[in-house]
Protein backbone atom coordinates (compact mmCIF):
# COMPACT_ATOMS: atom_id res chain seq x y z
CA UNK A 1 0.00 0.00 0.00
CA UNK A 2 1.27 3.32 -1.27
CA UNK A 3 2.43 5.58 1.62
CA UNK A 4 -0.52 8.52 2.84
CA UNK A 5 1.28 11.89 1.69
CA UNK A 6 2.85 13.93 4.50
CA UNK A 7 0.09 17.24 5.60
CA UNK A 8 1.84 19.91 6.99
CA UNK A 9 -0.38 21.66 9.06
CA UNK A 10 -0.30 25.04 11.10
CA UNK A 11 -0.91 24.96 14.66
CA UNK A 12 -2.60 28.61 14.84
CA UNK A 13 -5.40 28.08 12.63
CA UNK A 14 -5.28 24.90 11.78
CA UNK A 15 -5.17 25.41 8.16
CA UNK A 16 -3.30 22.42 5.78
CA UNK A 17 -1.05 22.40 3.27
CA UNK A 18 1.47 19.49 1.03
CA UNK A 19 4.71 21.31 1.92
CA UNK A 20 6.55 23.13 4.66
CA UNK A 21 7.07 26.96 4.74
CA UNK A 22 8.01 29.06 7.51
CA UNK A 23 4.62 31.50 7.71
CA UNK A 24 1.23 30.35 7.23
CA UNK A 25 -0.34 31.72 4.50
CA UNK A 26 -4.01 32.04 6.13
CA UNK A 27 -2.99 33.63 9.05
CA UNK A 28 0.00 34.87 9.19
CA UNK A 29 1.84 32.93 12.05
CA UNK A 30 5.33 32.47 11.77
CA UNK A 31 6.98 28.94 12.37
CA UNK A 32 3.26 27.31 13.28
CA UNK A 33 3.35 24.68 10.87
CA UNK A 34 4.33 21.07 11.50
CA UNK A 35 3.99 17.46 9.98
CA UNK A 36 1.49 15.81 11.14
CA UNK A 37 0.89 11.95 11.00
CA UNK A 38 -2.69 11.30 9.16
CA UNK A 39 -5.42 9.61 11.84
CA UNK A 40 -5.68 6.00 10.23
CA UNK A 41 -4.67 4.91 6.58
CA UNK A 42 -8.33 4.06 5.92
CA UNK A 43 -10.25 1.05 5.21
CA UNK A 44 -8.77 -1.59 2.90
CA UNK A 45 -9.92 -1.15 -0.45
CA UNK A 46 -11.49 -4.74 -0.19
CA UNK A 47 -13.74 -3.76 2.26
CA UNK A 48 -15.50 -1.35 -0.05
CA UNK A 49 -16.85 -3.57 -2.54
CA UNK A 50 -18.86 -5.23 0.04
CA UNK A 51 -22.63 -4.51 1.43
CA UNK A 52 -23.28 -2.90 4.13
CA UNK A 53 -26.08 -2.82 5.82
CA UNK A 54 -29.81 -1.12 4.90
CA UNK A 55 -30.13 2.22 6.62
CA UNK A 56 -34.04 2.40 8.28
CA UNK A 57 -35.65 5.91 6.42
CA UNK A 58 -38.28 8.31 7.42
CA UNK A 59 -40.01 10.67 5.67
CA UNK A 60 -40.54 14.52 7.08
CA UNK A 61 -43.58 14.19 8.44
CA UNK A 62 -42.55 11.56 10.91
CA UNK A 63 -42.46 12.47 14.82
CA UNK A 64 -40.06 11.18 17.62
CA UNK A 65 -40.89 12.15 21.52
CA UNK A 66 -38.61 15.99 22.79
CA UNK A 67 -34.86 14.29 24.18
CA UNK A 68 -35.64 13.72 28.12
CA UNK A 69 -33.50 16.12 29.65
CA UNK A 70 -32.52 15.99 33.68
CA UNK A 71 -32.48 19.55 34.91
CA UNK A 72 -29.41 20.74 37.28
CA UNK A 73 -31.56 23.00 39.44
CA UNK A 74 -29.33 26.57 38.20
CA UNK A 75 -31.58 28.14 36.45
CA UNK A 76 -29.20 30.11 34.41
CA UNK A 77 -27.67 26.89 32.98
CA UNK A 78 -30.79 24.97 32.42
CA UNK A 79 -32.07 28.05 30.71
CA UNK A 80 -28.66 28.29 28.11
CA UNK A 81 -28.47 24.28 27.69
CA UNK A 82 -32.72 24.55 26.57
CA UNK A 83 -33.94 23.20 29.87
CA UNK A 84 -31.80 20.61 30.68
CA UNK A 85 -28.69 18.35 29.73
CA UNK A 86 -29.49 15.61 27.47
CA UNK A 87 -28.17 12.25 27.17
CA UNK A 88 -25.18 11.01 24.76
CA UNK A 89 -25.32 14.83 23.84
CA UNK A 90 -21.36 16.41 23.83
CA UNK A 91 -21.46 20.17 25.03
CA UNK A 92 -17.79 21.98 24.55
CA UNK A 93 -17.25 25.05 26.85
CA UNK A 94 -15.03 27.60 26.35
CA UNK A 95 -13.52 30.55 27.85
CA UNK A 96 -10.63 32.74 28.62
CA UNK A 97 -8.52 31.34 31.37
CA UNK A 98 -8.95 32.00 34.57
CA UNK A 99 -12.91 33.24 34.00
CA UNK A 100 -14.37 30.52 35.83
CA UNK A 101 -15.00 27.69 33.73
CA UNK A 102 -13.49 24.70 36.32
CA UNK A 103 -15.68 26.68 39.10
CA UNK A 104 -19.05 26.84 36.99
CA UNK A 105 -18.25 23.46 36.12
CA UNK A 106 -17.72 21.59 39.10
CA UNK A 107 -20.69 23.92 40.49
CA UNK A 108 -22.57 21.96 37.52
CA UNK A 109 -21.33 18.42 38.48
CA UNK A 110 -22.49 18.81 41.70
CA UNK A 111 -25.96 19.93 41.13
CA UNK A 112 -26.38 16.92 38.55
CA UNK A 113 -24.64 14.19 40.78
CA UNK A 114 -27.45 15.65 43.53
CA UNK A 115 -30.43 15.51 40.97
CA UNK A 116 -29.85 11.85 40.63
CA UNK A 117 -26.85 11.72 37.78
CA UNK A 118 -23.68 9.36 38.05
CA UNK A 119 -20.93 12.09 37.47
CA UNK A 120 -17.14 11.81 36.15
CA UNK A 121 -15.50 14.97 36.69
CA UNK A 122 -11.45 14.08 34.83
CA UNK A 123 -9.29 17.32 35.74
CA UNK A 124 -6.20 17.51 33.30
CA UNK A 125 -4.89 20.55 34.70
CA UNK A 126 -5.17 20.25 38.06
CA UNK A 127 -4.91 17.39 40.93
CA UNK A 128 -7.51 15.49 42.68
CA UNK A 129 -6.55 17.30 46.04
CA UNK A 130 -6.99 20.79 44.30
CA UNK A 131 -10.12 19.78 42.94
CA UNK A 132 -11.72 19.22 46.03
CA UNK A 133 -9.77 22.07 48.19
CA UNK A 134 -12.01 24.00 45.41
CA UNK A 135 -15.04 22.16 46.31
CA UNK A 136 -14.65 22.37 49.57
CA UNK A 137 -14.62 26.22 49.30
CA UNK A 138 -17.56 26.03 47.47
CA UNK A 139 -19.28 23.94 49.88
CA UNK A 140 -19.45 20.71 47.45
CA UNK A 141 -17.35 18.79 49.08
CA UNK A 142 -20.59 16.11 50.25
CA UNK A 143 -21.76 16.38 46.32
CA UNK A 144 -21.54 12.36 44.78
CA UNK A 145 -19.34 13.63 42.23
CA UNK A 146 -16.59 11.04 41.56
CA UNK A 147 -13.41 12.80 40.85
CA UNK A 148 -9.56 11.84 38.25
CA UNK A 149 -6.50 13.43 36.97
CA UNK A 150 -5.70 11.73 33.73
CA UNK A 151 -4.62 13.12 30.39
CA UNK A 152 -3.78 9.81 28.83
CA UNK A 153 -7.33 9.77 26.21
CA UNK A 154 -7.20 6.10 26.29
CA UNK A 155 -7.09 5.61 29.81
CA UNK A 156 -9.92 7.95 29.94
CA UNK A 157 -12.01 5.98 27.62
CA UNK A 158 -11.51 3.08 29.31
CA UNK A 159 -12.57 3.85 32.50
CA UNK A 160 -15.25 5.74 31.46
CA UNK A 161 -16.17 2.67 29.38
CA UNK A 162 -16.08 0.50 32.52
CA UNK A 163 -18.18 3.27 34.52
CA UNK A 164 -20.83 4.15 32.40
CA UNK A 165 -21.52 7.76 34.07
CA UNK A 166 -24.57 9.75 33.17
CA UNK A 167 -22.56 12.69 32.65
CA UNK A 168 -18.70 12.88 32.37
CA UNK A 169 -16.39 16.50 32.41
CA UNK A 170 -13.38 16.51 30.49
CA UNK A 171 -11.44 19.91 31.78
CA UNK A 172 -9.62 20.61 28.98
CA UNK A 173 -9.90 19.10 25.85
CA UNK A 174 -6.35 20.75 25.11
CA UNK A 175 -4.46 18.89 27.94
CA UNK A 176 -5.54 15.34 26.64
CA UNK A 177 -3.28 13.09 24.59
CA UNK A 178 -3.84 10.37 22.57
CA UNK A 179 -1.34 7.80 21.94
CA UNK A 180 -2.41 7.43 18.16
CA UNK A 181 -1.34 10.66 17.20
CA UNK A 182 2.23 11.43 16.23
CA UNK A 183 1.68 15.62 18.20
CA UNK A 184 1.95 17.12 21.44
CA UNK A 185 -0.61 17.48 23.41
CA UNK A 186 -2.81 20.47 22.76
CA UNK A 187 -2.06 20.82 18.62
CA UNK A 188 -4.51 20.60 15.94
CA UNK A 189 -4.78 16.94 15.37
CA UNK A 190 -4.60 16.17 19.12
CA UNK A 191 -7.42 18.18 19.62
CA UNK A 192 -9.39 16.96 17.12
CA UNK A 193 -8.61 13.21 17.88
CA UNK A 194 -9.43 13.60 21.65
CA UNK A 195 -12.92 15.70 20.61
CA UNK A 196 -14.06 12.77 18.53
CA UNK A 197 -13.29 10.26 20.53
CA UNK A 198 -15.38 11.70 23.22
CA UNK A 199 -18.30 12.66 21.03
CA UNK A 200 -18.10 9.23 19.64
CA UNK A 201 -18.29 7.74 23.24
CA UNK A 202 -21.38 10.23 24.34
CA UNK A 203 -23.19 8.39 21.27
CA UNK A 204 -22.16 5.40 21.59
CA UNK A 205 -23.24 4.62 25.25
CA UNK A 206 -25.58 7.44 25.40
CA UNK A 207 -23.49 9.94 28.40
CA UNK A 208 -22.98 13.36 28.32
CA UNK A 209 -19.62 14.97 28.07
CA UNK A 210 -18.92 18.55 28.40
CA UNK A 211 -15.55 18.94 27.12
CA UNK A 212 -13.62 22.50 28.58
CA UNK A 213 -11.84 23.84 25.44
CA UNK A 214 -9.46 27.15 25.89
CA UNK A 215 -10.22 30.28 23.63
CA UNK A 216 -7.35 31.94 21.57
CA UNK A 217 -6.50 36.29 22.05
CA UNK A 218 -9.58 36.76 19.38
CA UNK A 219 -12.23 34.89 21.83
CA UNK A 220 -12.50 31.74 19.35
CA UNK A 221 -11.84 28.56 20.99
CA UNK A 222 -8.16 27.23 20.20
CA UNK A 223 -7.85 24.40 17.99
CA UNK A 224 -9.47 23.34 14.58
CA UNK A 225 -12.86 24.82 13.74
CA UNK A 226 -13.78 21.11 13.04
CA UNK A 227 -14.04 20.55 16.70
CA UNK A 228 -17.16 23.03 16.98
CA UNK A 229 -19.14 21.15 14.16
CA UNK A 230 -18.56 17.66 16.11
CA UNK A 231 -20.39 18.66 19.48
CA UNK A 232 -23.97 19.38 19.90
CA UNK A 233 -23.31 22.38 22.19
CA UNK A 234 -21.23 25.11 21.94
CA UNK A 235 -20.83 27.73 24.68
CA UNK A 236 -18.98 30.25 25.85
CA UNK A 237 -18.15 31.90 29.53
CA UNK A 238 -17.57 35.44 29.07
CA UNK A 239 -16.80 38.50 31.21
CA UNK A 240 -14.35 40.99 32.12
CA UNK A 241 -12.32 40.21 35.09
CA UNK A 242 -12.79 43.82 36.48
CA UNK A 243 -16.21 42.76 36.85
CA UNK A 244 -18.52 40.71 38.89
CA UNK A 245 -20.66 39.06 36.37
CA UNK A 246 -20.16 36.58 33.83
CA UNK A 247 -22.29 35.24 31.05
CA UNK A 248 -22.85 32.12 29.83
CA UNK A 249 -23.72 32.17 26.30
CA UNK A 250 -24.79 29.84 23.68
CA UNK A 251 -23.41 30.26 20.47
CA UNK A 252 -24.90 26.89 19.23
CA UNK A 253 -27.44 24.36 20.24
CA UNK A 254 -29.21 21.08 18.20
CA UNK A 255 -31.42 20.27 21.48
CA UNK A 256 -32.49 24.49 22.26
CA UNK A 257 -32.40 27.97 21.04
CA UNK A 258 -28.59 29.40 20.44
CA UNK A 259 -27.67 32.72 21.80
CA UNK A 260 -29.09 32.37 24.60
CA UNK A 261 -27.53 33.55 27.94
CA UNK A 262 -27.04 33.12 31.80
CA UNK A 263 -26.03 35.70 33.82
CA UNK A 264 -24.08 34.03 37.02
CA UNK A 265 -22.02 36.85 39.38
CA UNK A 266 -18.47 35.82 41.20
CA UNK A 267 -18.98 36.29 44.84
CA UNK A 268 -16.09 34.59 47.48
CA UNK A 269 -18.62 31.51 47.24
CA UNK A 270 -18.13 31.14 43.81
CA UNK A 271 -21.10 31.70 40.97
CA UNK A 272 -24.20 32.67 42.33
CA UNK A 273 -26.77 32.76 39.78
CA UNK A 274 -28.70 36.13 38.41
CA UNK A 275 -32.50 36.08 38.33
CA UNK A 276 -32.55 39.44 37.24
CA UNK A 277 -30.16 41.07 34.97
CA UNK A 278 -31.37 43.84 34.14
CA UNK A 279 -31.33 45.04 37.51
CA UNK A 280 -28.12 44.04 38.50
CA UNK A 281 -26.64 46.07 35.35
CA UNK A 282 -28.44 48.92 36.44
CA UNK A 283 -27.69 48.75 39.81
CA UNK A 284 -24.80 51.22 39.95
CA UNK A 285 -25.58 53.56 37.52
CA UNK A 286 -26.30 56.24 39.53
CA UNK A 287 -27.26 59.35 38.11
CA UNK A 288 -27.65 59.77 34.85
CA UNK A 289 -24.85 61.78 33.56
CA UNK A 290 -24.37 62.99 29.63
CA UNK A 291 -23.43 59.94 27.60
CA UNK A 292 -24.79 57.80 29.37
CA UNK A 293 -28.11 56.00 27.62
CA UNK A 294 -30.07 52.78 28.44
CA UNK A 295 -30.37 50.23 25.82
CA UNK A 296 -33.22 47.58 25.91
CA UNK A 297 -31.72 44.63 24.65
CA UNK A 298 -32.56 41.40 23.84
CA UNK A 299 -30.44 37.93 24.44
CA UNK A 300 -31.68 35.10 23.09
CA UNK A 301 -35.45 35.03 24.26
CA UNK A 302 -34.69 37.40 27.46
CA UNK A 303 -34.82 41.17 27.23
CA UNK A 304 -31.76 43.02 29.20
CA UNK A 305 -31.66 46.33 29.44
CA UNK A 306 -27.48 47.57 29.91
CA UNK A 307 -26.61 51.02 30.09
CA UNK A 308 -24.56 52.46 27.14
CA UNK A 309 -21.61 54.89 27.96
CA UNK A 310 -19.97 57.24 25.88
CA UNK A 311 -17.62 59.83 26.11
CA UNK A 312 -16.31 62.51 23.28
CA UNK A 313 -13.04 64.27 24.19
CA UNK A 314 -10.95 67.10 22.01
CA UNK A 315 -7.73 64.98 21.08
CA UNK A 316 -4.29 66.33 21.24
CA UNK A 317 -3.56 64.06 18.57
CA UNK A 318 -3.25 64.48 14.64
CA UNK A 319 -5.05 60.81 14.75
CA UNK A 320 -8.48 60.71 16.72
CA UNK A 321 -8.71 57.77 18.74
CA UNK A 322 -11.72 55.70 18.65
CA UNK A 323 -11.82 52.77 21.86
CA UNK A 324 -14.46 50.64 22.64
CA UNK A 325 -15.22 47.72 25.05
CA UNK A 326 -18.31 45.63 24.75
CA UNK A 327 -19.46 46.40 21.04
CA UNK A 328 -18.46 45.92 17.39
CA UNK A 329 -15.49 48.59 16.67
CA UNK A 330 -16.54 48.84 13.05
CA UNK A 331 -20.00 49.77 13.78
CA UNK A 332 -19.07 52.47 15.87
CA UNK A 333 -17.26 53.69 12.54
CA UNK A 334 -20.48 53.51 10.75
CA UNK A 335 -22.45 55.40 13.09
CA UNK A 336 -20.09 58.39 13.27
CA UNK A 337 -19.98 58.27 9.31
CA UNK A 338 -23.79 58.45 9.20
CA UNK A 339 -24.04 61.04 11.98
CA UNK A 340 -21.71 63.38 9.90
CA UNK A 341 -22.52 62.53 6.55
CA UNK A 342 -26.56 62.27 7.24
CA UNK A 343 -27.02 64.34 10.06
CA UNK A 344 -23.90 67.11 9.64
CA UNK A 345 -22.26 66.17 13.04
CA UNK A 346 -18.71 65.60 12.50
CA UNK A 347 -16.31 64.38 15.12
CA UNK A 348 -13.59 64.69 13.35
CA UNK A 349 -10.52 65.70 15.87
CA UNK A 350 -12.26 64.51 18.45
CA UNK A 351 -11.67 60.83 20.99
CA UNK A 352 -14.72 58.81 20.97
CA UNK A 353 -14.83 56.33 23.65
CA UNK A 354 -17.66 53.76 23.98
CA UNK A 355 -18.00 51.52 26.91
CA UNK A 356 -21.48 48.85 27.51
CA UNK A 357 -21.41 48.50 31.75
CA UNK A 358 -21.29 45.77 33.98
CA UNK A 359 -19.09 43.49 31.59
CA UNK A 360 -21.37 42.33 28.61
CA UNK A 361 -20.90 42.24 25.69
CA UNK A 362 -23.48 43.57 23.03
CA UNK A 363 -24.35 42.21 19.18
CA UNK A 364 -27.47 42.70 17.94
CA UNK A 365 -27.65 45.45 15.92
CA UNK A 366 -30.72 47.14 17.49
CA UNK A 367 -28.32 48.63 19.79
CA UNK A 368 -27.71 51.44 16.81
CA UNK A 369 -29.90 54.45 18.22
CA UNK A 370 -28.43 53.81 22.15
CA UNK A 371 -24.78 54.26 20.84
CA UNK A 372 -26.19 57.10 18.55
CA UNK A 373 -27.84 58.68 21.37
CA UNK A 374 -24.51 58.21 23.82
CA UNK A 375 -22.44 59.76 21.54
CA UNK A 376 -25.04 62.68 20.76
CA UNK A 377 -25.60 63.46 24.45
CA UNK A 378 -22.15 63.44 25.22
CA UNK A 379 -21.20 65.67 22.22
CA UNK A 380 -23.71 68.36 23.06
CA UNK A 381 -23.08 67.89 27.10
CA UNK A 382 -26.87 66.86 27.68
CA UNK A 383 -27.98 63.88 29.26
CA UNK A 384 -31.18 62.43 28.14
CA UNK A 385 -33.93 61.92 30.96
CA UNK A 386 -33.46 59.29 33.08
CA UNK A 387 -36.60 57.33 33.15
CA UNK A 388 -35.73 56.98 29.16
CA UNK A 389 -34.73 53.90 27.05
CA UNK A 390 -33.43 53.83 23.58
CA UNK A 391 -33.31 50.61 20.75
CA UNK A 392 -33.82 51.06 16.92
CA UNK A 393 -31.28 49.58 13.81
CA UNK A 394 -29.81 52.43 11.87
CA UNK A 395 -29.12 51.82 8.13
CA UNK A 396 -26.44 53.67 5.85
CA UNK A 397 -28.83 55.89 4.62
CA UNK A 398 -29.83 57.32 8.02
CA UNK A 399 -33.10 55.67 8.49
CA UNK A 400 -34.42 54.39 11.70
CA UNK A 401 -35.03 50.67 11.20
CA UNK A 402 -37.58 48.61 13.44
CA UNK A 403 -36.28 45.50 15.52
CA UNK A 404 -37.92 42.29 16.69
CA UNK A 405 -39.43 41.81 20.31
CA UNK A 406 -40.80 45.20 20.64
CA UNK A 407 -43.14 44.75 23.14
CA UNK A 408 -40.72 42.39 25.40
CA UNK A 409 -38.32 45.10 25.70
CA UNK A 410 -40.58 47.56 26.44
CA UNK A 411 -42.37 45.53 29.48
CA UNK A 412 -39.01 44.65 31.08
CA UNK A 413 -38.45 48.45 30.86
CA UNK A 414 -41.67 49.27 32.16
CA UNK A 415 -41.00 46.69 35.02
CA UNK A 416 -38.03 48.53 35.87
CA UNK A 417 -38.79 51.87 36.40
CA UNK A 418 -39.07 53.48 33.10
CA UNK A 419 -41.82 55.54 31.22
CA UNK A 420 -40.13 57.14 27.88
CA UNK A 421 -38.95 55.24 25.06
CA UNK A 422 -37.32 56.41 21.90
CA UNK A 423 -37.68 54.20 18.77
CA UNK A 424 -38.04 53.30 15.35
CA UNK A 425 -40.95 53.84 13.43
CA UNK A 426 -43.16 50.93 12.36
CA UNK A 427 -42.07 48.08 15.55
CA UNK A 428 -44.79 45.87 16.42
CA UNK A 429 -45.67 47.27 19.91
CA UNK A 430 -48.71 46.91 21.51
CA UNK A 431 -50.46 49.73 24.09
CA UNK A 432 -47.95 50.24 27.28
CA UNK A 433 -49.78 51.34 29.95
CA UNK A 434 -48.22 54.05 31.51
CA UNK A 435 -45.20 54.41 29.13
CA UNK A 436 -44.78 57.32 26.16
CA UNK A 437 -43.86 56.04 23.15
CA UNK A 438 -41.36 58.13 20.75
CA UNK A 439 -41.31 57.03 17.02
CA UNK A 440 -39.37 58.39 14.39
CA UNK A 441 -38.34 57.77 10.96
CA UNK A 442 -35.00 58.34 10.42
CA UNK A 443 -31.77 59.51 12.31
CA UNK A 444 -32.28 63.62 11.79
CA UNK A 445 -36.03 63.68 12.80
CA UNK A 446 -34.76 61.72 15.84
CA UNK A 447 -31.69 64.92 16.87
CA UNK A 448 -33.90 66.78 16.28
CA UNK A 449 -36.63 65.61 18.68
CA UNK A 450 -34.29 64.84 21.35
CA UNK A 451 -31.28 67.48 21.17
CA UNK A 452 -33.38 70.03 19.43
CA UNK A 453 -30.91 69.95 16.44
CA UNK A 454 -31.29 69.02 12.65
Amino acid sequence: MARAAPSFVCQSCGAASSKWSGRCDACGAWNSIVEEVPLSSGPPSKALKSRGRSITLTDLSSTEPAPPRTASRLDELDRVLGGGLVPASAVLVGGDPGIGKSTLLLQAAAAFARAGLSVIYVSGEEASAQVRLRAQRLGLADAPVRLASETALRDILTTLDAERPDLAIVDSIQTMWADNVDSAPGSVSQVRAAAHELTSFAKRRGSAVIMVGHVTKDGQIAGPRVVEHMVDTVLYFEGERGHQFRILRSVKNRFGPADEIGVFEMTGGGLAEVPNPSALFLAERGTPAPGSVVFAGIEGTRPVLVEIQALVAPTPHSQPRRSVVGWDGSRLAMILAVLEARCGIPFAGLDVYLNVAGGLRVTEPAADLAVAAALLSAREDSGLPPETVVFGEISLSGALRPVGQTENRLKEAQKLGFSTALLPVGGKSGTIAGMTLTQMSDLTAFVGEVFGAG
